[in-house]
């Protein structure tokens, strides 16, 4: 039976080939939060196998990978057009031109890899292929987190954040290595073909039967070292997270600028809930504050007034230059308020989003950035440690500045956790939340670290440094979560070597690929 669908699918010719590419890429779009329908990634990444190797030419396998990008990004991202309808007079006809612009770029990394696996075809066959096709789409992830200032979000390892137990194996090899151990899992089926091209040394059956247990090793694995794992509570610090739901479209409005304000002031110093302690360090989420607090004494008195005694107030808020500094520049940053009004920290975020948050070729592109205000925001230098009153030292990140594996901490000076603000507010209930929250877990996994995220709209929680959930706030909900901070774990391994042991694992398998076409040559 497998071995007839298989025939149909490589007899496939012209816009109904590229058809079944861009619904595979769709389909495998369903395995990402938050539906996390891991089981589409098989037919998904069997199938485009399949094509690849349908067709005759380096070529044709590039359109096969790029209709599969195209698809997948364009059902995994379809909620960036939200953030441009967010004011449809202004950008609204600029949606359908991102949302299928931006996946139109990001198909060429699928594309990429399907020409280098189809231009492997005569050194490698069967599993050989597999693993070659897996080594590449891994390599290809790792490019796009830097290629075009970077985008990581929905790396295939994201797919098992449902499971505590599957993720633990990001603290050994990152989301990298647990994407690259899903592909070779998800694509190992495509042996189900039959024919001399798909034959390896031994039965395609038993190259499934193996590859099922190494999941299953890896989930116990994971279960193994969360089994009894307890987390220490760091001592006399108890947190509250403001979520105030605020609409991304009322948030900069004069009219309600105030009053959104003085509703988070009024959320901060809440009654915590019966026989629990009062909060001491409150924090709000990206741009929470929309007033330049360096600059606003009545600001900073009122975000005084809300800071527990002893304590500390956190805000995302935007910042400006000085009067003696020679050029204007605004920065997006993360401050820190004492009971006495002054500003005992800063942070401005290094990881800017393009056409968000500043037009890239602005000399060329003479068009308005969709966030408020003319000027372009200003890159900060990167990830930093800041050593804050009752508080282990913290690593904040702003907005998708979490995304970005292996890129979250000072590596020099190591935090006792991260701290994620964001501004979800734009994307509105949607997949694209839930993506974020997912990747965010995962640099806790990778660090060890706890982390903190607070976002207007949600989703906000606080996650332990084994990426389990301890507190939630859901999406579109307006409340505080009051909750202790988790203490840090050991470093894990890739937060000690980093990508190296991702380069490690790709090397090894490849070149068992290519190793394994050998042997069965020589057999």
């Amino acid at each position: 039976m497998t071995g007839r669908l298989y025939l149909r699918v490589i007899a496939l010719v012209g816009w109904r080939c590229w058809a079944l590419a861009f619904l595979l890429g769709v389909l495998g779009a369903g395995a990402m939060a938050p539906l996390h329908g891991v089981f589409l990634l098989v037919p998904a990444l069997s199938g485009l196998l399949w094509l690849v190797f349908s067709r005759f030419t380096a070529r044709a396998a590039f359109g096969v990978g790029w209709w599969f990008g195209f698809g997948h990004f364009t059902a995994g991202l379809y909620w960036v057009a939200n953030a441009l309808l967010t004011y449809p007079d202004r950008f609204g006809w600029l949606a359908p031109f991102a949302v299928f612009g931006l996946a139109g770029v990001l198909a060429l990394f699928p594309a990429g890899v399907t020409i280098l696996t189809r231009m492997s075809a005569r050194q490698c066959s069967g599993i050989g292929r597999v693993l070659v096709f897996a080594a590449l789409w891994t390599t290809f992830e790792w490019v796009r987190s830097w290629a075009f200032t970077g985008f990581p979000w929905n790396l295939i390892g994201s797919v098992w954040t449902f499971s505590d137990p599957m993720i633990q194996f990001a603290a050994l090899a990152g989301v990298y290595g647990l994407g690259l151990l899903t592909v070779i899992v998800a694509a190992m089926p495509a042996l189900l073909a039959g024919g001399e091209d798909w034959t390896s040394r031994g039965s395609p059956a038993r190259a499934l039967t193996v590859t099922a247990l190494v999941l299953v090793v890896v989930w116990a694995g994971g279960a193994g070292r969360l089994s009894g794992a307890s987390v220490d509570r760091v001592p006399d610090v108890r947190l509250r997270l403001v979520q105030p739901n605020v609409d991304q479209k009322l948030k900069w409005d004069r009219q309600h600028r105030s009053s959104n304000f003085n509703d988070q002031l009024t959320m901060s110093v809440a009654p915590p809930s019966p026989g629990a302690n009062m909060p001491t360090h409150v924090i709000w989420a990206e741009t929470a504050a929309t007033y330049f607090i360096a600059k606003d004494g009545n600001v900073r008195k009122a975000l005084a007034g809300a800071t527990p005694r002893g304590g500390l107030l956190m805000t995302g808020a935007p910042r400006t230059s000085t009067q003696s500094e020679a050029v204007y520049r605004v920065w997006n940053s993360f401050q820190v308020i004492d009971e006495e009004a002054r500003i005992v920290g800063t942070y401005d975020k290094s990881h800017l989003v393009p056409f968000g948050e500043y037009m890239p070729f602005r000399r060329i592109l003479n068009f308005a950035k969709i966030t408020d205000g003319a000027t372009d925001f200003s890159p900060g230098t990167g990830p930093r440690t800041l050593r804050l009153k009752g508080l282990p030292p913290v690593s904040p990140l702003i907005c998708y500045e979490v995304i970005f594996p292996g890129e979250v901490v000072d590596s020099r000076d190591r935090p006792g956790w991260l701290l994620n603000l964001t501004n979800d507010g734009w994307y509105g209930v949607s997949s694209g939340p839930y993506q974020h929250f997912a990747a965010a877990r995962l640099r806790a996994v990778e660090q060890g670290l706890p982390l903190v995220r607070v976002a207007n709209t949600g989703i906000s929680g606080v996650v332990d440094g084994y990426g389990r959930v301890v507190a939630k706030l859901g999406l579109a909900k307006k409340g505080v979560l009051d909750s202790a901070l988790p203490s840090a774990l050991g470093a894990p391994l890739y937060s000690r070597v980093g990508d190296w042991i991702v380069l490690l694992l790709v090397l090894l398998v490849a070149g068992t690929g290519f190793l394994m076409e050998s042997a069965r040559r020589g057999s």
